[in-house]
């Protein structure tokens, strides 16, 4: 059991950089989340989050135009809401 919390906590803490540092997708880190912090199928993933399967399904793809709410709904159970971010100089 404390292995799997020190997993998920490890996965949210490389999905957090990768996001911030631009390096992955918000749909495949969405997907990742879900799968693997969560092992919840689509169905019940929306359901949680009050989102409908289509636009979690759009989300996963990178397809369509997520509001802010609904990306703020999705990353919410994980500890985290969309924000500005820097762009990196390099």
């Amino acid at each position: 059991m404390m292995d799997e919390i020190r997993q998920r906590g490890i996965i949210l803490h490389e999905l957090k950089e990768q996001l911030s540092a631009g390096t992955i997708s918000i749909g495949t880190a969405v997907k990742r989340l879900r799968n693997e912090v969560t092992g919840l199928r689509q169905e019940q993933f929306a359901g949680m989050c009050k989102i409908s399967l289509r636009t979690l399904r759009q989300l996963e793809q990178d397809e369509g135009n997520p509001t802010l709410q609904t990306l703020n709904a999705v990353f919410k159970p994980f500890g985290m809401r969309v924000g500005i971010v820097p762009l990196r100089r390099g």
